[in-house]
């Protein structure tokens, strides 16, 4: 079976029965194989349960693997009549019904499951020149956990709520960012770290939310589960979680209303993960995440702006608030309201450039504060007249 062509997802559910071994498992022994094979921390470095027992699949591969096993696995133990492959196109169908998603050129096709290997590959694979691959799994691929919850939901009720994957989000990034704030010391690094992830969200338009009212959405088991794995993994970040980070994980644990043992046994399975893998894996660090960023994206964002310059261009000047926004920008910091125009009216324009895709990913919005730093010199001497040319 080759992930990477045509047909791999048909050879999948045929390998070893897949679908009735699948039926069999508990729900805690499902999900504690995806942690264990790295699909809950974005860093896939097993095939769920063996099935498949090739050796020389990449990580992306392996993902490919998991996540559609995890996918089948919520569909063999679910109450529904609708054929696997159908069911997941639907749920893709439903979410780029009311969200910017570069799916839409492939959902406009047939459902069929060629469309569906292709949105699987467009969902996890991201182009390796973009970010370093402790970035790209950290940001993106630690959140492809989302999509089989939400599926879940969606089975439950055929249709998905974009008011329920809006405030999981929302959820995750405020818990992460209770985890990374309940260091005793932080470090330039970990406040840049807060930073990324208070920008990654793919739903701009939700407002942030308090601790409290982010353990409201969460309320399910595997969300549960999920939420403590996360925020393991932001405590675990530079190898020491201190008192204060164990202390806030307790306080989660209890607050979720888990078993008191539920922080040791997720702290030590994130330490064994990284031990056992240390060999394989980057070092998931704030400062190694932040590091990756800033020196990668800078000159990813300076080549696409460079290539899609007269389309860009054109779009900026059709938009006048965007326009005005963007010079302001240059003189003074805008306040949170103007930026999230800014977002938004930039994430409009990428989308109808297809080479600017990547900004419609999970974790896009991150680049855009780089993509404002360099508009600038695509723009007219008159946008900036303290510029000095290079």
């Amino acid at each position: 079976m080759n992930p990477s062509a045509s047909g791999w997802i048909y050879k999948l559910l045929l390998v070893e029965n897949l679908s009735t071994n699948l039926a069999t498992l508990s729900t805690e022994t499902f999900y504690k194989e995806l942690r264990k094979n790295g699909f809950i921390y974005g860093s896939n470095v097993g095939v769920f349960k063996n099935y498949v027992s090739k050796q020389d699949f990449t990580s992306e591969e392996i993902c490919k693997i998991n996540l559609i096993t995890a996918f089948k696995y919520i569909h063999s133990t679910s109450k529904t009549d609708t054929v696997f492959i159908d069911s997941v196109l639907d749920f893709y169908i439903h979410i780029n019904a009311y969200k910017s998603s570069f799916f839409s050129e492939l959902l406009g096709g047939k459902k069929n499951v060629t469309t569906l290997e292709k949105i699987i590959h467009k969902r996890v694979q991201i182009d390796d020149n973009v970010f370093e691959r402790s970035f790209n799994y950290f940001i993106t691929n630690a959140l492809l956990f989302t999509d089989v919850l939400a599926y879940k939901t969606f089975l439950k009720t055929e249709n998905i709520s974009e008011i329920y994957l809006q405030n999981f989000e929302a959820s995750i990034e405020t818990i992460v960012v209770q985890t990374l704030n309940s260091k005793i010391q932080k470090s330039d690094y970990d406040t840049s770290l807060i930073d990324l992830f208070e920008q990654s969200r793919r739903y701009h338009d939700t407002a942030k939310m308090d601790y409290q009212d982010a353990l409201l959405h969460i309320s399910k088991p595997l969300e549960k589960h999920y939420i403590m794995d996360i925020a393991c993994m932001a405590a675990w970040g530079d190898s020491v979680i201190d008192k204060r980070e164990y202390d806030f994980l307790n306080t989660l644990s209890s607050d979720l209303k888990l078993r008191t043992s539920h922080t040791d046994e997720a702290t030590k399975a994130i330490h064994t993960f990284y031990e056992t893998h240390k060999d394989r894996i980057a070092l998931l660090s704030s400062k190694n995440i932040v590091k990756t960023f800033y020196n990668n994206s800078s000159e990813m964002v300076k080549k696409l702006i460079s290539r899609n310059s007269k389309r860009l261009l054109k779009e900026l000047r059709e938009s006048k608030d965007l326009m005005k926004l963007l010079t302001q920008s240059t003189v003074r910091e805008l306040n949170a309201e103007e930026q999230k125009r800014v977002n938004n009216q930039l994430l409009d324009i990428f989308k109808s450039i297809p080479s600017l895709a990547i900004f419609m990913l999970p974790g896009g919005a991150l680049l855009l504060p780089i993509v404002i730093k360099f508009i600038p010199k695509l723009l007219p001497s008159a946008f900036d007249d303290n510029r000095l040319e290079d």
